[in-house]
């Protein structure tokens, strides 16, 4: 009876569905196991997957990659297909990466080389550490090799031991029990003595006895190596007393330095024996043995050197350097006998001697193997001590070798006058074109005229001459011989005579050669820059001559006649300064300035009258000169003569009459104490000169000692109104307001007078004093402001700035400041008062140095006095008295506080030391 249940084996002999794969659900699919050979059988396509997902009602995966083409490209145009003109893009874009990376192939492969080869420096191999080793062994006979002892076992690594049991004795057993039992009594011997500890037990150890010992062994072996001991029989040349010293000298050298030394020695050793007659391979050779610590090696390589190169002088030097003394002795005897006519190794003979006369035997006999060398006649003239003697050689020197002028110039020095001009004139006969003969004999002339006091100075004069007509004569000479050097080596060589104490000659060389190479109408120009450019090198002697001789040229030029007369305050003597100007005033007989300067440099060394005389004939020269009057005039007053003065004020006002002279003459009775008198003149003359502001001036300040402070505000306000433009004459208004008790009307003169005179420093700071004088600091803070908007580089304003703001922000404000008004003196002055409110005292001398450096900062009197208080505090009186020395050759004019001092009249006939003393007391 057939069974209705289902077969469950049936489907194995149904055939498989279209899309089925063996062991594709579990993932065994197309493997291949050992026993298969080739690959296992391919999948399905990827068209049959997604149909068989597409059945099942599953959606495809979306492959990310899916249109990458075989040649990794992504993008829009990925899956289009590949054309000839896709294949020539791609050509294209191959060469254009060739190209760059061709361009950057050389860089790159030389960086990649520079790396390898530092990091094989570094690290070597260690078949290259080797390398001369394993070359060595070409050379190991049978023996050696037999002798070379067997390897160890270096590997470090533990060896497997013979794992052999033995049988333990019963004996061991037994005490290795009884060591940890305790025994609770004492056996006979103990019971009898006790603890006693016998006396062959042992001894007591003595330190001092162990340490005696091994100073002894130590002393010992310094003994053996110093060579005092005989032990072995040899001796060393150990010092024991250096030999630890020498130890810390030894320079232990890196890997790589051995590896470059190794190299280098193959190098050469290529070389020399490749090329056997190179001399600087041989000595290159010694010098690594040498740095490589290997001096026998050196010698023996230098040895051979002078063996294959005799004639190489070079060889042979080495080879003294690098031996002792005494073998160095003998190695030059050996030279001279290759390289005879060699200076140097005879010379290096002769140091190699100690003694004098050894020295001199020496040199001698190089004489006779090389009689025409300079160096050597020299050398062994320099040896002789006796002047004969060395003028006895001197005078063969000049037979064998009559063209070296070193030695005729020598030979001259040794002679007395008389021979030595006989020595110049063969001299001059064998070398005619040599320019250093003609000076020498220049100066020869110079020193017989000048070395006789007790000659008169007529002839010394005329002698002289001697000296410019031998120079001219020099100079002629040597053009006919086609000799021709420039301007400027001559001047050196003139430059050189003053520094030698020949300015004479220096004189004379000046006037022979500063025309050459120089066009008519640049004349002026160029000789004064030769005499700038000496000065600046300290050259004064020579300046003093250029000017000289352009001064002959250009009689009736003033500011060269100035030039000269400053160099000679600065350098001269008051001799040679009255010389000059006396001589200007004859040539520019209308140069004011230099009439003045005559007439001062008389009154400062005390001479009136003479000063007297020199403003007298200034009169003459000059009647209607506004400068000499009021010269005159200052002269007497200052010299008590004030009727003089008096006087030579109403003839100046009837001859010159100007403006300058009415104001003057009204300062001089206002200084006497006559304000009426003052007023007087100043009402005369501000009839006749309505449009002078310091007229106006004198007269309000007048009225203000007077305290009549009505006239005072109308003398102001008339000024103001002829003259709108002076900001002095607005600044005494708003300061006598202020006076007045009216603050508000000074602020109102202020502001007006900033309308009328935009942009000015000095406005906007008396503004901000004003308000801070009303105990407006805040009213100050934003005038400044204002101010610094409309004048952004004014120092002035700057430095108020930087001492309105807090301590801890001067200092950046500093900063700006100097860069904002360009390093202005009045800036600089305030850095450097910070510097010394911080205790900084070179920096703030420096400042304070830096603040006076220019001509225009030097005539700031404030500052000066700055400076004064800053070195009374912190510096020495050498300080105190370089800083009033450089200020009194300064003479400052200007300043806010010097003005008010200096123009005071109770300050009135004092100098400039006195007037810089009361202004560093009253500044704070």
């Amino acid at each position: 009876m057939a069974s209705k249940k289902p077969n469950k084996l049936a489907f194995l002999s149904m055939p498989a569905p279209a899309s089925y794969v063996a062991g594709l659900g579990r993932g065994a699919s197309g493997f291949t196991t050992r026993s298969d050979i080739g690959p296992a059988r391919e999948g399905p396509s990827a068209e049959t997957i997604a149909e068989a997902q597409a059945r099942r009602g599953e959606e495809p995966e979306i492959d990310s990659e899916q249109f990458q083409d075989p040649d990794n490209e992504y993008g829009l145009f990925a899956g289009t297909t590949y054309e000839a003109d896709d294949e020539e893009a791609d050509k294209i874009y191959e060469a254009v990466d060739h190209n760059m990376d061709a361009r950057r192939r050389a860089r790159r492969e030389a960086h990649e080389n520079e790396e390898l080869s530092k990091y094989r420096a570094e690290r070597p191999k260690i078949q290259q550490q080797f390398v001369d080793l394993k070359r060595g062994l070409a050379v190991i006979t049978d023996e050696e090799w037999e002798s070379i002892p067997d390897v160890g076992n270096l590997t470090r690594k533990k060896r497997r031991k013979d794992e052999r049991s033995f049988v333990v004795s019963d004996s061991i057993l037994v005490g290795d029990r009884a060591q940890t039992e305790y025994e609770s009594s004492l056996d006979i011997k103990q019971q009898q003595d006790g603890f006693i500890t016998p006396a062959d037990a042992g001894a007591m150890t003595n330190f001092v006895e162990i340490g005696q010992a091994r100073d002894k062994i130590l002393s010992l072996k310094l003994d053996q190596i110093s060579g005092t001991s005989t032990v072995s029989g040899s001796a060393t040349s150990v010092d024991p007393k250096g030999y630890l010293t020498s130890l810390n000298s030894v320079v232990l050298k890196s890997e790589a330095e051995i590896g470059d030394i190794k190299r280098a020695r193959m190098l050469f050793d290529s070389l020399v024996k490749s090329n056997p007659k190179h001399a600087p391979g041989w000595i290159a050779a010694a010098c690594l043995e040498e740095h490589a610590g290997r001096m026998v090696a050196a010698r023996k390589l230098i040895k051979a050197g002078c063996e294959h190169c005799p004639k190489s002088e070079d060889v042979w030097l080495e080879a003294a350097r690098l031996h002792s003394q005494d073998d160095a002795k003998v190695i030059l005897a050996n030279a001279v006998q290759h390289v005879g006519q060699s200076v140097k190794v005879w010379l290096a003979a002769a140091d190699l001697e100690q003694d004098v006369q050894a020295k001199k035997r020496v040199l001698r006999k190089a004489l006779e193997n090389i009689p025409n060398s300079v160096r050597l006649w020299k050398e062994t003239v320099n040896l002789e001590t006796s002047p004969a003697d060395a003028r006895i050689l001197l005078s063969r020197a000049v037979e064998v070798i009559p063209l070296s002028v070193e030695l005729w110039l020598a030979l001259a020095r040794l002679e007395t006058p008389d021979r030595a001009k006989a020595v110049l004139n063969k001299a001059r006969k064998s070398v005619p074109t040599s320019h250093e003969i003609w000076i020498a004999a220049g100066r020869l002339l110079e020193q017989v005229a000048t070395a006789d006091p007790q000659k008169s100075s007529e002839a010394r004069n005329k002698e002289l001459e001697m000296v410019d007509r031998t120079i001219e004569a020099g100079v002629r000479e040597l053009r006919r011989h086609q000799v021709l050097l420039t301007r400027e080596q001559w001047l050196k060589e003139a430059e050189r005579c003053e520094s030698e104490g020949s300015p004479r000659t220096c004189e004379a060389i000046v006037k022979a050669t500063i025309s050459m190479e120089v066009e008519e109408e640049d004349r002026l120009d160029t000789w004064m820059g030769d005499a700038e450019s000496a000065e600046s090198r300290g050259k004064v002697g020579t300046a003093r001559a250029i000017l000289a001789y352009a001064l002959k040229v250009f009689p009736d030029k003033r500011h060269l006649w100035r030039r000269a007369a400053d160099l000679e305050k600065a350098y001269g003597d008051q001799q040679s300064l009255d010389a000059i100007l006396s001589q200007a005033v004859h040539y520019c007989p209308q140069a004011e300035v230099l009439w003045l300067m005559a007439a001062k440099e008389k009154w400062l060394a005390g001479d009136i009258t003479a000063a007297r005389e020199v403003l007298e004939k200034a009169f003459i020269a000059n009647p209607e000169s506004e400068q000499i009057w009021l010269a005159a005039v200052k002269l007497e007053a200052e010299n008590g003569e004030l009727g003089v003065a008096r006087e030579l004020l109403v003839r100046a006002r009837t001859v010159a009459d100007t403006e300058r002279i009415w104001m003057k003459s009204a300062v001089f009775e206002r200084q006497q104490g006559q304000y009426a008198a003052a007023l007087e003149t100043v009402s005369s003359a501000l009839s006749k000169f309505p449009k002078f502001a310091k007229l106006y001036m004198i007269q309000g300040q007048i009225h203000q000692l007077q305290k009549n402070y009505v006239a005072a505000r109308a003398s102001y306000a008339a000024g103001i109104k002829a003259y709108p433009k002076d900001v002095t004459l607005w600044v005494l208004a708003s300061r006598l307001e202020e006076l007045d008790g009216k603050s508000i009307k000074a602020r109102a003169l202020l502001e007006k007078a900033r309308l009328l005179n935009p942009a000015n420093e000095t406005l906007w700071a008396e503004s901000v004093g004003v308000e801070e004088r009303a105990g407006g600091a805040a009213q100050a803070k934003t005038m400044l402001a204002r101010g610094m908007q409309e004048c952004p580089t004014s120092g002035l304003l700057w430095s108020m700035a930087i001492w309105a703001e807090p301590r801890p922000a001067r200092k950046s404000r500093s900063v700006d400041a100097l860069k904002k008004s360009k390093d202005n003196a009045l800036v600089t002055c305030t850095v450097a008062r910070l510097f010394w409110a911080e205790r900084k005292v070179e920096k703030a001398r420096d400042w304070f140095a830096r603040s006076v450096a220019t001509e225009q900062d030097k005539d700031i009197g404030d500052h000066w006095g700055w400076w004064l208080k800053f070195e009374r505090q912190h510096g020495t009186p050498e300080h105190v008295t370089e800083v009033t020395k450089r200020c009194v050759a300064a003479e400052p004019h200007h300043g806010p506080v010097w003005q008010s001092i200096a123009k005071d009249d109770k300050n009135i006939g004092k100098g400039t030391k006195e007037i810089l003393e009361l202004v560093a007391d009253a500044l704070q």
